[in-house]
């Protein structure tokens, strides 16, 4: 399994994920859950991704394969997409594809065929969107009233995003607000784990800001973790009955 969450503010966005998946108990490994797609100043789209990799990565590479194509079009590529509205619609109905054209020969091996998909981005002139693709192909928006999505193990990360963010949180203390839902969820979830990806899409930069790869025994993260479970120890015993 995995966790990725996406947060959507005034700034700009802030993306994680982590990169383990599990194939057993016995046969973990890492692959890579989030994807850029950029041409600097004029657009970026970000994409992480959860469930099925048979699902989620033949969706990438068939993405891939229609940017590159030489009849590109508005309707076919994400990178020439007119907004990102049209680029959830494109990311959606490729992965509905993908799934109606392996969901037969996964079902009879009773393999599960789910994924789901975070895409964030912005075309220069357009505003920031950020969209939750489901399985099959259809999607909810990040709002002001819900400035953060989130999929796969998200139970445990969950509740200090519903805390601490809003639209008017800074860049800076989103990157410390999703690392504490992930760091939340590591220590819940074996199903989850190391390395992380995180990055940062400042408003109308129209590229990856920042982008970052944490890798276990990161020790800066470590002292976040640490002060982390600090602070709650210390709160949880000043709190009286």
């Amino acid at each position: 399994m995995t966790y990725c969450v996406g947060l959507l503010l005034n700034e700009g966005m802030v993306l994680l994920s982590d990169t383990r998946t599990n194939g057993g108990f016995d046969n973990i490994a890492t692959y890579r859950k989030m994807f850029t797609f950029e041409e600097p100043g004029e657009r970026v789209v970000a994409v992480m991704t959860a469930g099925s990799l048979s699902v989620t990565q033949t969706t990438l590479a068939r993405l891939q394969e229609a940017i590159d194509a030489s009849d590109a079009t508005g309707e076919t590529s994400i990178m020439l997409a007119p907004t990102m509205l049209k680029v959830a619609e494109i990311i959606g109905n490729t992965m509905a594809g993908v799934r109606k054209d392996i969901v037969s020969r996964m079902d009879a091996e009773r393999i599960s065929t789910s994924a789901s998909v975070i895409v964030a981005g912005q075309r220069a002139g357009g505003e920031m969107r950020m969209f939750l693709i489901y399985p099959e192909g259809n999607f909810i928006e990040a709002t002001e009233d819900t400035p953060f999505l989130q999929i796969g193990e998200h139970k445990y990360g969950k509740p200090i995003l519903d805390r601490v963010v809003t639209p008017q949180t800074s860049l800076e203390d989103a990157q410390k607000a999703v690392l504490l839902s992930m760091d939340s969820t590591l220590r819940s979830n074996l199903s989850v784990g190391m390395p992380l990806d995180l990055a940062v899409i400042r408003k109308d930069d129209c590229k990856i800001s920042l982008r970052r790869r944490i890798e276990a025994g990161d020790a800066d993260f470590a002292r976040m973790s640490e002060a982390w479970s600090n602070a709650l120890r210390d709160s949880f015993t000043q709190i009286q009955l």
